[in-house]
């Protein structure tokens, strides 16, 4: 299989550097990047072919990735309108709907749209993917072959649930950060240093990731096993449950939601 990059940023470098640790071959890969210093630095990294624009080689491939900001997606796309025959478009691009996308490459359908999220820039990512009618089993294998490059998958049945995957795992790293901040803060006011702050609050977060990934227990039944009856984190609880942190981070979710159906108005509209 040969794939090629419209653009060559940061997920674009986490895929290509997941693929090459899977065995994908350098020869089978080639990047779209107009800017010259993040050709060297792609080709340098990866031995793979860069060129500054849409070229036949560049088409001569079985899957398209497109790797562009939301906002650059229908300029980037322009050079390929009329000349896709059979391969498989694959958009991470935040936001952008098929229907969108589609257009702006002269009604061609076969698209899978993907929302990864930031932790595949070390390989700990997890990708939502939703594909057109059109795309068959083979294409959404090779889609979901590219994604596990960098971390998990999962396929959602309808578009419009895209936005909500944007909302839990496309920004949920942030709201996992702001958790950490938030820790962190609070260890330094009970006066620990910084490094010991940051790392008494980051592993507890791994470590708790981790057992909730292993385990068969519900997330519920593994919080009520850290809390003792009259305890301190019974303490901390109590105190979250006043402040409604819980019904506060569903009502954020729920406006991210919302911002990712708006910008997919506006962005499809631009």
């Amino acid at each position: 299989m040969k794939i090629t990059f419209i653009g060559g940023g940061n997920m674009a470098v986490a895929l290509i550097g997941g693929l090459r640790k899977q065995g994908f071959s350098a020869a089978g890969i080639q990047v779209v990047e107009p800017f010259a210093e993040a050709r060297e630095k792609l080709t340098e990294s990866f031995g793979v072919r860069c060129t500054a624009a849409v070229d036949a080689a560049a088409l001569d491939c079985e899957a398209l990735v497109l790797a562009v900001k939301p906002q650059q997606l229908r300029e980037a796309v322009a050079p390929l309108r009329g000349k896709l025959g059979t391969q498989l478009v694959v958009s991470i691009a935040a936001g952008l709907r098929m229907a969108d996308i589609s257009c702006w490459l002269g009604n061609y359908s076969k698209l899978v749209r993907t929302m990864p999220n930031t932790p595949a820039l070390i390989a700990a990512g997890i990708t939502g993917l939703c594909a057109d009618p059109s795309v068959d089993l083979e294409g959404r294998g090779t889609a979901e072959k590219i994604l596990k490059a960098v971390g998990s998958t999962v396929w959602i049945a309808q578009e419009e649930q895209m936005d909500a995957v944007t909302a839990i795992s496309g920004s949920g790293p942030a709201y996992v950060f702001y958790f950490i901040e938030a820790m962190e803060t609070a260890a330094l006011k009970l006066g620990f240093d910084a490094q010991s702050a940051r790392q008494l609050s980051v592993e507890t977060f791994v470590g708790a990731a981790r057992l909730a990934q292993q385990s068969s227990e519900s997330i519920a039944t593994l919080r009520q096993r850290v809390t003792s009856k009259g305890g301190t984190t019974e303490a901390a609880l109590l105190s979250f449950a006043a402040s409604n942190i819980a019904g506060a981070i569903g009502e954020g979710i729920m406006a991210a939601e919302a911002r990712g159906r708006e910008l997919g108005e506006i962005l499809g509209k631009a």
